[in-house]
């Protein structure tokens, strides 16, 4: 269920910090009461392949989004206690000690099955009974939220494709410049590139230009 344009859900979730805090986090309540952007990315499952890539990979860029007014929030079900171990697992041994942006352990999946971001598949018998199967874990799904708790982002990636983080910080500026100037940003803009005006002679304009 696509939520682009709407008001992300306001639910408390159980979360980890780098120190090892647990915390609850609503991630609407963080973007509005700290008029702050929101990037929330899920990964399937600590202790896996891809997705300490991508764990240190946002941790990477945490001063680029910060310099954009956004918060990062990592998310799976995996309960505080495996991400405090996963923390403490170094580096080169598929751990990611160093991330210090806090992930969300939503262990009864009540957040994910909101989105509806979680592999799980349901099955009837003859007489109409349901049954589940799947990996009852998430897939790598990716939300940017606004000011106002509007998402403006969505995607979903299956579990074995990782994402790319310079992708994020684009849509970031894209919006933040719609936001500034009241324009629209056409296929590959970037920081710096030419936007438009959204009627037929902005489009006529721009498509001459480009």
């Amino acid at each position: 269920m696509a939520i682009v344009g709407k008001k992300f859900p306001s639910v408390s979730i159980d979360a980890m910090s780098e120190m090892g805090d647990d915390l609850k986090i609503n991630v609407f309540e963080e973007a509005v009461s700290k008029e702050k952007k929101v990037l929330l990315f899920w990964y399937p499952k600590d202790f896996t392949f891809v997705c300490p890539t991508e764990l240190h990979a946002f941790q990477a860029a945490l001063p680029d989004f910060e310099k954009r007014n956004t918060i990062v929030i990592g998310a799976s079900c995996d309960t505080n206690e495996v991400h405090f171990a996963w923390l403490n697992t170094a580096k080169d041994n598929g751990g990611i000690e160093g991330v210090t942006y806090p992930i969300l352990a939503d262990t009864h999946r009540h957040l994910a099955n909101i989105l509806g971001i979680v592999d799980q598949e349901v099955e009837y018998d003859e007489e109409g009974n349901e049954s589940f199967s799947g990996s009852n874990v998430t897939f790598r799904a990716t939300y940017l939220i606004d000011e106002t708790g509007k998402v403006f982002h969505e995607s979903v990636n299956d579990m074995p494709v990782g994402r790319n983080v310079k992708e994020y910080l684009r849509l970031i500026d894209a919006y933040a410049h719609v936001q500034k100037h009241g324009e629209v940003c056409p296929a590959n803009w970037e920081e710096g590139k030419e936007a438009m005006s959204a009627n037929r002679t902005g489009v006529a304009e721009y498509l001459s230009a480009n």
